[in-house]
């Protein structure tokens, strides 16, 4: 069953449990059905990687190959081990919804849930 995350792509985390504990990164990719997210330069994992050929790189002349060794790579790490960091108070928080007035209507809004901010977390 696919749950629905209240995090996305680009908002700044801290992890708050785990190996990186207290660290903090972008978003570079949300998963919702696997509950994950990938974070900028946390959870770092070694990748061993064979050389192989590139697809479609150039028609004429040799294959271009692209170099095998081993690399590190950011892993998918639960969502539930990170928190939104809130841009205006800076600390790691809750996320809760509001409907805000605009010019199209009701609005659906993430905001900070720390009693003394409450600031609109979508930019």
């Amino acid at each position: 069953m696919a749950t629905k995350l209240k995090m996305r792509k680009g908002d700044l985390v801290q992890v708050i449990s785990g190996k990186d504990r207290g660290k903090q990164g972008r978003i570079i990719e949300a998963l919702p059905r696997e509950n994950r997210v990938i974070v900028e330069n946390l959870n770092v994992v070694k990748k061993h990687q064979r050389p192989r050929a590139m697809r479609d790189s150039s028609r004429m002349g040799q294959q271009q190959i692209q170099p095998g060794g081993v690399f590190d790579v950011s892993a998918p790490m639960p969502a539930s081990n990170v928190m939104v960091v809130c841009p205006v108070c800076n600390r790691a928080t809750r996320v809760g919804y509001e409907f805000r007035d605009s010019k199209d209507g009701q609005v659906k809004v993430r905001v900070c849930k720390r009693a003394d901010c409450g600031e609109v977390l979508d930019r």
